[in-house]
C-alpha cells in the first residue's frame, strides 16, 4: 500500500514458501482417491478445496512476478517451486475425470509452459545431501504423463499417449538421479518432505497405468514388446514404491516430529498418490486383490490430510495473530 501498511493477511501470506504448492498436490490427489473408491460428493468438496488454493497461489505466483521479480527468481531456484507444475497437473487430471476435457487441456497446457524453465532453474541449483524435495523434478515431469496420458484415453488422441511417453521415462532418469543427491539423514530428521522419496515411485507408477489405460481404449499406441516393458516398469514401480511407504513409515515411528510444518503437505501427497496408483494399477493390470489395500490407503490418506489441516489452521491462526500485533507495532511507532 502507498502508506507503507499492509494488512495482517496479506502480509502473512507473502510469507508462505514455494513448497506451500504442496497443499494443492495434497488436496488434489486425496480427491482423486476418493473419486476411485466412489466417494463422489467428499471426492468433489477435495476438489473445491485443491481449487481455491491453487486460485490463491496462482495469485500470488503472478503477483510477485510483477511486483518482485528478485524474491521471485530466488523461489524460482528452489525445488519447491516445480509444486506450480505439479499441482497443476494433479488439479487438471481431477477435472479430466470428471469430463470436463477443455479445462484439463488448458491446464495441461499450462504445465507444459511452465515445466522446462522451472525445472532448468532448479536443477541448475542442486547440491549434494538435498532434502525430499529434490525429487520434486521427477514429480512434476511425471504428473504431465498423467495428465496428458488421462486426457489421451478420454479423447482418443493417440499423439497425446505417445508425448505423454517421454516425460514418462525422463522422469525416471531424474529420480534416479535425485536419490544420489538425496540425503538419507532426511528419513530421521526430515520436516515432512522426506516422503517424497516414495511418493515420487508412486506418481510414476500412476503415469505407467494411465499409459497402459490409454492403450486399453482402443488406440493402437506401441507393439506388444514397449507394452510389456511398460507393464512390467509399472508394477515394479508400484512395489518400490510401497517398500517406501513401509520405510517410511517405520522412520516415523522410530523418530517421531509430531509438529506441525508446511512441508507435511509433502508426507499427504506420497499418502494420496500410493492409495491412487495402487488402485490405477490394480485396474491397469488386472489384479483386484488390489482393490482392498487400495481402499485402506486411502483412507489413510484421508486422515492424514486431517490431521495436517488442523496443524495448518492452527499454525494460520498463530502467523494471522503475530502479522496483526507486528502491524500494531508499526503503526504505533509511526505515530
Amino acid at each position: 500500500m502507498s502508506s507503507g501498511t499492509s494488512h495482517p493477511l496479506r502480509a502473512w501470506w507473502a510469507r508462505r514458501p514455494p513448497a506451500a504448492g504442496a497443499a494443492v498436490m495434497a488436496t488434489g490427489i486425496v480427491s482423486i482417491g476418493l473419486h476411485l473408491t466412489h466417494h463422489e460428493l467428499l471426492s468433489r468438496i477435495m476438489l473445491v478445496l485443491a481449487c481455491a488454493a491453487w486460485l490463491a497461489l496462482a495469485a500470488n505466483f503472478a503477483s510477485l512476478l510483477l511486483t518482485d521479480r528478485t524474491k521471485w527468481v530466488t523461489q524460482a531456484g528452489t525445488p519447491g517451486a516445480l509444486t506450480a507444475v505439479a499441482a497443476t497437473c494433479v488439479v487438471g487430471t481431477r477435472f479430466s475425470l470428471l469430463g470436463w476435457t477443455a479445462l484439463a487441456a488448458a491446464l495441461l497446457a499450462l504445465s507444459a509452459l511452465l515445466w522446462p524453465g522451472l525445472l532448468l532453474v532448479v536443477v541448475r541449483h542442486w547440491e549434494r545431501r538435498m532434502p525430499g524435495a529434490v525429487f520434486l523434478g521427477c514429480v512434476a515431469t511425471e504428473g504431465l504423463t498423467v495428465l496428458g496420458a488421462t486426457l489421451a484415453a478420454s479423447t482418443s488422441t493417440a499423439w497425446l499417449a505417445h508425448a505423454a511417453l517421454v516425460p514418462f521415462w525422463l522422469g525416471l532418469v531424474l529420480y534416479v538421479v535425485a536419490l544420489f543427491r538425496f540425503d538419507l539423514r532426511q528419513l530421521a530428521r526430515g520436516f515432512g518432505d522426506h516422503w517424497v522419496a516414495g511418493g515420487a515411485l508412486a506418481i510414476s507408477a500412476l503415469a505407467g497405468s494411465k499409459l497402459l489405460a490409454a492403450a486399453d481404449t482402443g488406440m493402437y499406441l506401441w507393439n506388444d514388446d514397449v507394452e510389456g516393458v511398460l507393464h512390467d516398469a509399472t508394477v515394479a514401480l508400484l512395489v518400490l514404491d510401497l517398500a517406501w511407504y513401509v520405510v517410511l513409515f517405520v522412520c516415523e515411528a522410530v523418530w517421531p516430529r509430531p509438529r506441525y510444518d508446511v512441508r507435511r503437505w509433502s508426507t499427504v501427497f506420497p499418502l494420496g498418490m500410493t492409495a491412487a496408483a495402487t488402485l490405477s494399477v490394480a485396474a491397469a493390470v488386472d489384479v483386484p486383490w488390489l482393490d482392498v489395500p487400495g481402499q485402506v490407503l486411502v483412507w489413510i490418506s484421508v486422515a492424514g490430510w486431517l490431521a495436517v489441516a488442523v496443524g495448518a489452521v492452527a499454525s494460520a491462526r498463530a502467523g494471522l495473530r503475530s502479522a496483526a500485533a507486528a502491524e500494531d507495532v508499526r503503526s504505533t511507532t509511526r505515530r
